[in-house]
């Protein structure tokens, strides 16, 4: 795979997120990541993303590409070498890219699979929809923009949300090896999320009863990102397993 980090601008990334109870999520988790907890409950949800002028660092400017992608996402943490560490989880990736499907797991960490994107960007809402092409899951939000972040029962206001995702910086997906999971990191010196108002969000991920009793899986809160400037870079892959750790 490519250890050049990819240069990019987040052109917007919708965060919409859900809590969840604990002992479900920790049974969607391979060893050794257990949940990260905000009030008793994890965090789960879904990032929806389009990112432009995506590049290797090395390349100019102008061969950069745009795309739409979306991520499932639970939050995670493990025992490190150093103390606990932390990141996301993602179990699914999907593109409307076909070169993100072909280059993920193979070029760059993280397999993305095929999905049909619908964007519709109003003044004060943006809705973002797709149904990926295996029919596991359709998705389709629409997030007002706000100016505070209310109604959560995960954050308490927007700095103490905007600062737990920025930590969570450490995205791990599952490999088709099925022995580790690849480790793609976002680092930007912009980092600036906005608050969000869920107008409606439909996620069959997180309406699927097998998967998430019900009850168990709650609509929290949304945040909103815009032009910022990251970087991705590949971290060394994620050994799984009962004494699974980085390396």
């Amino acid at each position: 795979m490519i250890r050049s980090p990819l240069l990019s601008v987040i052109e917007r990334r919708l965060l919409v997120n859900y809590r969840v109870d604990p002992h479900i999520a920790a049974a969607l988790l391979p060893a050794p990541l257990r949940p990260q907890l905000v009030r008793g409950q994890a965090v789960a949800g879904i990032c929806l993303l389009r990112i432009g002028g995506v590049r290797p660092g090395w390349a100019p400017a102008v061969t950069g590409l745009s795309s739409e992608n979306a991520a499932h996402r639970i939050a995670v943490e493990w025992d490190g070498p150093d103390g606990v560490e932390r990141g996301v989880y993602i179990p699914r990736r999907d593109t409307a890219s076909r070169l993100n499907a072909f280059a993920g797991g193979r070029i760059y960490p993280g397999e993305h699979g095929r999905a049909d994107f619908t964007v519709r960007e109003e003044a004060d809402a943006v809705r973002v929809a797709f149904a990926t092409r295996d029919g596991a899951v359709e998705v389709d939000a629409t997030v007002e923009s706000a100016e505070e972040l209310h109604g959560s029962e995960l954050f308490t206001d927007l700095a103490e949300a905007s600062e737990f995702f920025r930590l969570g910086s450490r995205g791990l997906s599952p490999s088709a090896a099925g022995d580790h999971l690849d480790v793609l990191e976002l680092s930007t010196e912009a980092w600036k999320v906005t608050a969000g108002r869920p107008r409606t969000v439909r996620s069959t991920f997180f309406e699927d009863l097998d998967r998430f009793p019900p009850g168990s899986a709650v609509l929290d809160s949304a945040l909103v990102m815009r032009g910022v400037a990251a970087e991705w870079s590949q971290g060394e892959p994620f050994r799984v397993g009962c004494e699974g750790r980085p390396g």
